[in-house]
This record gives C-alpha cells, sequence and structure tokens, in this order.
C-alpha cells in the first residue's frame, strides 16, 4: 500500500547517513545596544563564549576533529576576522582548526550555518561550527553606510543601484505604502511580538538556548565608578507590559509621515549564537547520534528590488519550497526575522502562512536583531520550540539589506 504522506515531505523526512545533523546551537541572551547587558562587551567576548559553550555541550567531541568555523560578522573591523579567530582560540579550539566571517547582512549567521553545511555535503569537512556575532553598541552608525563612495554609482541610471544605499527604515515605508500595511496592522502586530516573547520568558523557554554570560558593566548613572561584573541570562529588550495603544503613541521613525516606529521595528541589538554541525555517519562513528537534536536540509537566497528589501522571504521561501517539494502547510514552524513588522506581515500574507506558526516565542520586535547574530539565533530559537511542541520541521528566514532573502529548513530528530 502507498504511503499517504507526499512524496516531498517522505524524503525530507528520511534519514541518511550522509545528513548534515545538528548537535547543538545556543546562543547569548540578546541585549539593547548601548543600553543593555553587553553595551560594554566586545563582541569577540560575545563569540568566544558561545564558542566555548558549544565545546562544553559536546564533551565527548575532540575539539581537533572540528574542521572549520565560520561566523557571520557585518559590522566590525575587518569583518571581525582577527577578532573572532583570537576569539575561537581563546575558547579552547586548537590553532589547527580554522576560522572565517562571513557577511552577507542580516542573513549572515545563517549564510555562515549553511556555508558549514555544504561544505560537510560537498565532502570537504565532516564537522564544523556556523554561528554570529555583533556588537551593534560598538559598531552601528555611520560606520554602518558607507559616505565614501565610487562617484559613478551615485550617479549610475540603475536606481537599484542607487537604492543599495537607501535606508532601511525608508525600505520599511515603501513596503507599507505599496502593499497596504497599516500603522494599525503593524502595531498589532509588534505588541504581539512582545506578548509571546515575555510569556516565554516567564515560562523558561529561553533558557535551554542561552548562554549565560558574566561581563563588565558600566554604570551610566555614575561613569567615574569602577565597572560591576554582571551575569547576563535574559534578553533584555522584552517588555511585558507594551500594548497596542502604546505603541500607537510612538512617532514615526524614518519619514514624517510613515507608519514605521522605533516600537514596530527591530531593536539594534548585542549579542552572538553558534551551532554545531557533522555528517551523520562522523556522529555514529564518534558515538555521539544520541546527541542529535535535528539535521540541515537545504537553503535558497533570493534577490529583490533594494528599495524593498523586506520582502526578502517571500521570494526566498517559495524557492526553498520549491526545492525539498514542500508545501507551506508541512511546516510547523516560522523563525522570520522582524526587521520591522511592515515586512514581516508583507511576507506572511503574501505566502499565506498561518500566523499562530510564525515566531511562537516572539521576534527581532521583542528580542533584538544583532544583525550577524540574527540567523544563528534565530535556529538556536526554533530548535528547542521544535522539541518542545513535537513539531518535524521548521523554517528560519529573513530580509537582507540590498535587497535579497534567505530562507533554512531544519528537521527535528
Amino acid at each position: 500500500m502507498a504511503s499517504s504522506i507526499p512524496r516531498g515531505l517522505r524524503q525530507v523526512l528520511q534519514k541518511s547517513p550522509s545528513d548534515i545533523v545538528i548537535l547543538s546551537s545556543v546562543r547569548t541572551a540578546i541585549t539593547r545596544a548601548k543600553k543593555g547587558g553587553f553595551k560594554d562587551a566586545y563582541p569577540e567576548e560575545l563569540l568566544a563564549h558561545v564558542l566555548r559553550a558549544t565545546l562544553a555541550a559536546n564533551p565527548n567531541l575532540d575539539p581537533a576533529l572540528i574542521e572549520d568555523v565560520a561566523v557571520g560578522s557585518v559590522l566590525q573591523e575587518l569583518g571581525g576576522a582577527k577578532a573572532g579567530r583570537m576569539a575561537q582560540i581563546h575558547a579552547g579550539f586548537p590553532h589547527t582548526v580554522p576560522f572565517h566571517t562571513v557577511n552577507r547582512q542580516c542573513s549572515s549567521g545563517l549564510a555562515a550555518i549553511t556555508g558549514i553545511a555544504n561544505a560537510i555535503r560537498a565532502g570537504a569537512i565532516s564537522v564544523g561550527v556556523g554561528g554570529g556575532m555583533e556588537s551593534m553598541t560598538r559598531n552601528y552608525g555611520s560606520r554602518a553606510i558607507p559616505t565614501v563612495l565610487w562617484p559613478e554609482l551615485k550617479e549610475s541610471p540603475s536606481k537599484d543601484a542607487r537604492d543599495c544605499i537607501m535606508p532601511m527604515g525608508i525600505t520599511s515605508e515603501n513596503v507599507a505604502s505599496r502593499y497596504g500595511i497599516t500603522r494599525a496592522d503593524q502595531d498589532a502586530f509588534a505588541a504581539e511580538s512582545h506578548k509571546k516573547a515575555a510569556a516565554a520568558q516567564s515560562a523558561g523557554l529561553f533558557d535551554e538556548e542561552i548562554v549565560p554570560v558574566t561581563t563588565k558593566f558600566y554604570d551610566p548613572e555614575n561613569p567615574d565608578a569602577p565597572p560591576k561584573e554582571i551575569t547576563v541570562t535574559k534578553d533584555d529588550g522584552v517588555r511585558a507590559n507594551v500594548s497596542v495603544e502604546k505603541m500607537a503613541t510612538l512617532k514615526p521613525a524614518f519619514s514624517e509621515n510613515g507608519s514605521s516606529t522605533a516600537g514596530n521595528s527591530s531593536q539594534v541589538s548585542d549579542g552572538a549564537a553558534a551551532t554545531l554541525l557533522m555528517r551523520r555517519s562522523t556522529a555514529t562513528e564518534l558515538g555521539l547520534s544520541s546527541s542529535i537534536k535535528g539535521r540541515w536540509v537545504a537553503t535558497t537566497v533570493a534577490g529583490v528590488a533594494p528599495d524593498e528589501m523586506g520582502i526578502g522571504p517571500a521570494a526566498a521561501i517559495p524557492k526553498l519550497l520549491e526545492q525539498t517539494g514542500l508545501n507551506i502547510s508541512d511546516i510547523g514552524i516560522w523563525e522570520i526575522n522582524e526587521a520591522f513588522a511592515s515586512q514581516a506581515l508583507y511576507c506572511i500574507r503574501k505566502l499565506g502562512i498561518d500566523e499562530a506558526k510564525v515566531n511562537p516565542k516572539g521576534g527581532a520586535i521583542a528580542l533584538g536583531h544583532p544583525l550577524g547574530a540574527t540567523g544563528a539565533r534565530q535556529l538556536a530559537t526554533l530548535l528547542p520550540e521544535m522539541e518542545r511542541t513535537d513539531q518535524e520541521l521548521g523554517v528560519v528566514s529573513m530580509c537582507i539589506g540590498t535587497g535579497m532573502g534567505m530562507a533554512g529548513l531544519f528537521v527535528r530528530e
């Protein structure tokens, strides 16, 4: 008798020795830039903590067997390459383990994980770590937007070329106005993000994924005082008392008559995350099969117009589903980055996704968006929730500055 499970879904769920499996996925808390618990921390400091936690979570794995480490990093000097390599070695990885950084803007964390996964799939390596780090406290602002460009670009006949440096807030306004995403809907979506995150935090649902970080903190009220030592264990941007009514009182942040505000846009944040991946056959050989939490199946990336970059997931997700033979209804949990409520709502509505399945523990509006770390943070948030709610398939997706979207498919084990 033929199986009633659709062929695409059956293929995705089928296990194989060549699968790229995930043994751990952890993150720091995400804190508010310039105000939160990591305002005086270094990005490489945060990275060192999640890399050390990755080794601690896998005590039966010899660190020398890890064949590459890739870390998403957007804003730091030299892409964080030297500091990241220092952090990796400081965390306990032998110097024989190579390291590199990845920058595909807001998808850098997922891009780093995907790069490691593809290297395993190609047979180049058997074990690797992908993740991300970002301190927007230290590096956001004028350094994030180019001010000196090749003059021909500023005068380019291509509008798309010029729009690559359009402020992200304006691209959000474009999405809202072009696709009829109202201010009221954006505020309601943002308030719900905080509500879900607050409920998850209260229930301890983030505890499994968050690595405590002890760091220094200078009291802004007393700048001459020596730093205090604090241990950060919770995302500090979550607001349990936020309401739609309070959201409605905020002024537009990017355009005088716009609808995107500081309340219905993602928070500028600091944080890091890391994921350990390996070939299933390698995990079996090393006696680590019982530690497998999930597996990576595929990642797709798609380009869209730079002046409405937020619609990226609506282009990348259909591409992912077509590649894997799946349907929207097959996915149990969607982690879609909330760069702006306008763009997240557009993508959800365009694709016909059940909003109840999107960011069940809240998204970047409540938790924050530390650019290079976000994709890896989303995966660290996704896997425990898939386990808790007995969901087999989950997708991580986000829009990308300059006009792209990325989406990755993961299976729980």
